[in-house]
């Protein structure tokens, strides 16, 4: 056997016995890596990529924050006053609490401390629940005073005055009863008066003559469709429709100096909120999957990459919360 075939011979038998042993060593490695930590460091690129579209995706809304604010800055300043602070800085310390926990985690996995990372992932979970319960409470709070988007922010319907239902099923609000009564009343006394004049003959009229139809005047063009109607007019008409119904638990409506256009705010403010809520929901599934895995001993000083991946998107999500408490709740 020449040396050419003995090298043959062996190499691959110190091959094979080289990847059976890199296989007992970490069994989560995936077949097509090289080695743990080719896998480890194309799995953080990819994680990084994703966050990176997650920053593009969040900036920009907050363009259209700064836009916003720079068209309307008294709105801001004058709905901001309607935000729970308190609330929203319980908030930030209990996501900034998660994201500490989250850190521990990582570091108790790269340990093979398996109960110590266990324990710093409850309570991330716990801190990621206790931010969604805090901010229902903030939601439900607002949606009762009727601080929501779009024209309903200035027309509240309390459910005792959707008591009428109209022809077609829908709900009529007292604006439309108190037209409908009226519009009745005209109605009856139309019909009286006519009941009550004798019945006389009408005279017969001779006909008009025939005009030439270029001597006849062209209508004048009156404004149409929904451009022509100005916004300002149209929340302040409504403003005025609603202003004889009671509103003793929605003081934003009472307030004189209620800006046109507050709605806006609260636009941006529940679909930034909102996609941030989706964000730590997204979040939850996460860690309670980091933990089953954890329970069932799949994470280690080996194998710790999904522990720290799973870290990077939970900052990311507490980063963006802490550029919003300051914009939404401190800056007036």
């Amino acid at each position: 056997m020449t040396a050419i075939d003995a090298n043959t011979n062996k190499n691959p038998d110190q091959g094979d016995h080289h990847h059976g042993d890199h296989e007992s060593e970490n069994p989560f490695q995936a077949h097509h890596f090289d080695t743990p930590q080719q896998q480890y460091e194309s799995a953080k690129l990819g994680m990084w990529l994703f966050l990176g579209t997650e920053i593009l995706f969040f900036g920009a809304l907050f363009a259209l924050y700064t836009i916003l604010r720079a068209n309307d800055p008294e709105v801001f300043s004058y709905a901001s006053q309607y935000l729970n602070t308190m609330l929203g800085g319980l908030n930030t310390a209990v996501l900034i609490l998660s994201s500490l926990t989250m850190a521990a985690a990582v570091h108790f996995a790269q340990r093979s401390k398996k109960t110590m990372m266990l324990i710093c992932l409850w309570l991330t979970l716990l801190g990621a629940i206790g931010f969604l319960v805090i901010k229902y409470f903030e939601y439900e709070h607002k949606i009762h005073v009727n601080l929501t988007w779009g024209p309903g922010f200035y027309m509240p319907v309390d459910p005792a005055e959707a008591t009428l239902v109209g022809d077609d099923g829908t709900v009529l609000s007292v604006v439309q009863e108190d037209a409908l009564a009226v519009s009745e009343e005209a109605g009856k006394l139309a019909a009286a008066a006519e009941e009550s004049l004798p019945d006389v003959l009408q005279p017969q009229l001779a006909p008009a003559p025939a005009a030439d139809a270029s001597s006849i005047q062209l209508a004048a063009i009156g404004p149409g469709g929904l451009s022509a109607v100005d916004p300002e007019a149209k929340i302040a008409a409504d403003k005025a429709a609603a202003a004889h119904i009671e509103h003793s638990d929605k003081p934003h409506l009472e307030d004189e100096k209620l800006p046109v256009n507050t709605h806006r705010f609260f636009a941006i403010y529940y679909a930034m909120t909102g996609l941030h809520g989706i964000h730590v929901v997204v979040g939850i599934v996460m860690i309670i999957w980091l933990i089953v895995r954890g329970m069932k001993g799949h994470f280690d000083r080996r194998h710790y990459a999904p522990v720290d991946l799973g870290g990077l998107y939970w900052h990311i999500v507490d980063l963006v919360w802490i550029f919003l408490f300051p914009l939404f709740y401190l800056i007036h």
